[in-house]
């Protein structure tokens, strides 16, 4: 039963991504902010060499806009809490933001590698098939057999640092991010014990 509510969830965001206009940026006017702002953590390629800083090469650019969008605060508070973030995109505008999705959408993304051998099996299990006892969809019913992300709804995990990766799940599972729609990542998450959320972001992280 789980297995057919995770298909139909899968089915529902593909009819909203074909009903949604493609993403209008231009990656060209994103390069001079690049260079300035971005390129010190994330590289000017988006290949982040640090694991703590996301690759954002390759990413869809729905979510990156997203993620750009909720960093900044407004009349309200940030919706994704990074006091670096914050300073970063604090004088971007729409346009901007726009334009910096496209251009790091648009650069070829450096294949990753799982590193643990004691856990690939566990993270195997977790993607693919996920966690029936725990009531954990299989991470591949959102973000693809391959880790490529589905268009505006959710983010490409393949390549991904896997340190990154077991940061964010425990960011969601603790509640300190809550950007997910309709608590979906919280969710998941919450369900999860440390050696299974080390398990399946290494896995991830492997995926191409």
């Amino acid at each position: 039963m789980k297995r057919i509510m995770a298909f139909a969830t899968m089915l529902a965001a593909v009819a909203a991504v074909a009903a949604e206009p493609p993403f209008k940026g231009d990656a060209a006017k994103a390069q001079g902010i690049v260079n300035q702002v971005c390129a010190a953590c994330h590289a000017s390629d988006g290949n982040s060499p640090v694991a703590v800083n996301p690759k954002l090469a390759g990413q869809i650019p729905e979510y990156l806009h997203k993620q750009l969008a909720n960093f900044k605060a407004g009349a309200k508070k940030a919706e994704r809490d990074s006091p670096v973030m914050a300073g970063m995109v604090a004088n971007l505008s729409p346009e901007d933001m726009r334009n910096l999705a496209a251009y790091f959408a648009s650069q070829t993304a450096k294949p990753g590698a799982a590193k643990s051998k004691d856990l690939v099996a566990l993270g195997q299990k977790i993607y693919r098939g996920g966690l029936a006892g725990k009531g954990v969809a299989a991470c591949a019913s959102c973000h693809g057999p391959n880790g490529a992300g589905m268009p505006s709804q959710y983010p490409r995990l393949s390549g991904q640092h896997a340190e990154y990766l077991e940061a964010q799940l425990k960011a969601f599972r603790s509640g300190e991010r809550a950007n997910d729609p309709n608590g979906s990542m919280r969710t998941v998450a919450g369900k999860l014990s440390d050696r299974e959320i080390q398990a399946v972001a290494d896995y991830a992280a492997g995926l191409r």
